[in-house]
């Protein structure tokens, strides 16, 4: 009887520390109020030149006439894709982001991307999964262009490798397609990046990271980027591009006080 109880104590133990492992592996994150938060705030430099533009030739594609309303659409129906942007030696749109933290402050509101003028806003951004239970209000694609037919296709990217999460037609203007429930095939170290794209109009693209907390900003035009409500501890924090790569650092951040780090992403 000894032998049997401490036999069963012990499977018991093991189910319980797999069952933990488990959730921490799903990416959990439990939000709550953050005491004398700190910041990590920096600017994001470039080295080396910058790629030029892509020049898309909208002749070749759909909606021609529509598309070509797009205000950086020049002569011809050419339109410059800008993959990179620098301004002065900063570099737009790298996501920094904390890499572990299990609590904290809470996540912000659901994330939309617009299909508007044959174009999609925002370029770069960040996108989660939602936590269980929740099927929706997380992501969506709005539709904003009048009697025109896009079909947003969204994957996860690895490498050369792409994995479909949704592909869903929004015909008429003001159609949305929440597509959170899609984005729970996402796996904590398997997908990081998230591609969007519209079949009809493949020169529509946009790129975000996978996160799996709050605590991420976006560099702006100069470079800049904020991250708020940290609480105090030492951290990897990374700058990611999804067309440049990534760097990571760590940095001390002090009860209501803010880290200062800057990050130098450089050209292929």
């Amino acid at each position: 009887m000894i032998k049997k109880s401490l036999f069963q104590i012990l499977a018991v133990s093991t189910v319980l520390v797999f069952s933990a492992s488990m959730s921490m592996a799903k990416g959990d994150y439990e939000e709550g109020s953050v005491s004398n938060g700190g910041s990590i705030s920096g600017v994001i430099n470039f080295k080396g030149a910058a790629p030029a533009p892509i020049m898309e030739d909208l002749n070749k594609g759909k909606n021609v006439e529509f598309c070509a309303t797009h205000p950086d659409t020049k002569e011809g129906n050419i339109r410059p894709r800008h993959k990179v942007v620098v301004n002065g030696g900063k570099l737009k749109d790298a996501v920094v982001f904390i890499e572990d933290i299990s609590k904290g402050k809470a996540w912000g509101g659901t994330v939309n991307f617009d299909f508007a003028k044959c174009d999609i806003e925002p370029k770069v951004t960040a996108v989660r999964r939602a936590p269980r239970g929740v099927r929706e209000g997380i992501v969506q694609v709005t539709n904003q262009d009048p009697d025109i037919l896009h079909n947003p296709h969204g994957y996860s990217v690895l490498g050369a490798q792409r994995k479909t999460l949704f592909n869903k037609p929004l015909p008429s203007k003001g159609d949305i397609a929440d597509v959170t429930k899609n984005l729970m095939r996402m796996r904590p170290g398997k997908d990081k990046h998230f591609f969007l794209q519209c079949d009809q109009h493949n020169f529509m693209e946009a790129d975000a990271r996978v996160v799996w907390n709050p605590y991420y900003a976006v560099s702006g035009a100069d470079g800049s980027f904020k991250i708020d409500q940290v609480p105090a501890g030492k951290y990897k924090v990374t700058a990611w591009h999804p067309y440049i790569g990534e760097v990571t650092q760590e940095v001390t951040v002090g009860g209501g006080a803010d880290a200062k780090l800057d990050f130098t992403l450089e050209g292929k």
